[in-house]
């Protein structure tokens, strides 16, 4: 008897559950939702032909690229901007408390002109280097134009030939202000007036700053989650996820015993590793992804199920305890990792080939899988070494043989 041995795994052990007793709970916590879980606005975006401009490849992208730059700009948490088919654009805001400003503001055009009295324009939203939203000493909303070297260079002969003459500034072919130049303006700065708010003068600078939609979009579909059904999308996967973890413990223990226990202790790390790994990647939890999760618990389990049985044969063909343990951790290994090789791969084409969601449940299987290796053939083996090591229990059966 090596009570050595046995105060090792005992360390271990305990090392285990309490790291997870303190850590698994703030990292579950701590890691972002999507919409499904804390609710939102998921919206549907569609580029259509206009006789200025026509739909393209090009187009589209340049789309994809705007609307994520003006929706970084609201501060939204975790959006997700990403395309669907040949023209269609989804955008999902989670935590959107006013969808609809939310949604006037990502599906704007924000093209921006300045026309003399004949209707010319002179500049567009192209020659503006900067736009921020300000309030002046009259304490008026404003928003401060700076124009690049050549938009300067535009706006100070438009300034120069109109001087006593209005010059319109539109956005979206409708007025902003229609100011009168009293004096040519150089250094290629200049303000627009009229904003009620400065909330109002906040979006207009985001939109002018994250440029014009190279194409017009329309609202296919809007559908708000509410933060009610959000909330109860969570509690559900939170008891599913309870109720799984029970009855994975419980299986394990009355099936395999000692070689159990020990399998629901690495399964606790093998949680707590893939919450850890969650956090690092700064990924977003949805549904599907709590859905990948709860798969690859089972998948993990399974690994130490092929394992286990494999001890059974040897033990039961008259190896001693340790030989068995070693005989069927080394001839699961190959089933092991054949079969886990062929989930790996289904789950890189639905990353590939998959929405958002989708990829979501991909990358949580997929590291799930990974991880369940780990923590089966490396933590598993090393606490039952160490358990055998001590010769404590040398009936088999406790260990499920």
């Amino acid at each position: 008897m090596r009570w050595g041995n046995f105060t090792s795994f005992l360390v271990v052990v305990l090392a285990i559950i309490i790291v997870s007793g303190l850590y698994m709970s703030p990292l579950a916590l701590s890691i972002k939702q999507g919409l499904d879980l804390q609710g939102g606005t998921h919206v549907v975006l569609e580029a259509v032909d206009t006789p200025e401009a026509k739909v393209d490849e090009d187009a589209v992208q340049r789309v994809v690229k705007i609307i994520e730059r003006r929706v970084n700009e609201l501060g939204l948490t975790e959006p997700i901007i990403q395309r669907q088919g040949e023209r269609r654009v989804i955008v999902e805001l989670p935590g959107v408390k006013d969808p609809e400003k939310a949604i006037e503001m990502i599906g704007k055009t924000a093209l921006l002109e300045f026309q003399d009295e004949s209707g010319t324009t002179v500049l567009t939203g192209k020659d503006l280097k900067d736009a921020k939203a300000q309030i002046d000493q009259s304490n008026r909303n404003l928003v401060a134009l700076e124009f690049s070297p050549e938009g300067a260079t535009k706006f100070a002969e438009l300034t120069t030939k109109n001087v006593g003459k209005h010059i319109a500034i539109l956005l979206d072919k409708q007025m902003l202000t229609n100011p009168v130049v009293e004096e040519p303006i150089s250094g290629g700065k200049a303000v627009i007036t009229g904003n009620r708010t400065i909330e109002e003068a906040q979006r207009v600078a985001i939109l002018l700053r994250s440029g014009s939609l190279p194409v017009k979009m329309e609202v296919l579909e809007t559908r708000t989650v509410g933060p009610t059904l959000g909330q109860d999308s969570k509690d559900k996967s939170q008891f599913a996820f309870m109720i799984s973890i029970i009855a994975i413990v419980i299986f394990m223990l009355l099936f395999y015993r000692l070689s159990g226990l020990v399998a629901n202790i690495a399964l606790l790390m093998y949680v707590l590793l893939l919450l850890f790994s969650l956090k690092m990647l700064n990924a977003t939890l949805t549904l599907p992804g709590i859905a990948g999760i709860i798969l690859s618990m089972g998948m993990a389990v399974d690994t130490n199920v092929l394992i286990f049985e494999r001890f059974k044969e040897e033990y039961r063909g008259g190896k001693t305890l340790r030989s068995a343990m070693d005989a069927g951790f080394n001839r699961a290994f190959s089933t092991i990792l054949d079969s886990n090789i062929t989930t790996l791969i289904a789950a890189a084409v639905l990353f590939a080939l998959g929405t958002g969601p989708v990829k979501g449940f991909a990358i949580t299987l997929g590291l799930g899988i990974i991880l369940s290796m780990f923590t089966a053939i490396t933590a598993t083996r090393f606490m039952l070494k160490m358990l055998m090591n001590a010769n404590i229990f040398k009936n088999g059966k406790i260990f499920g043989a």
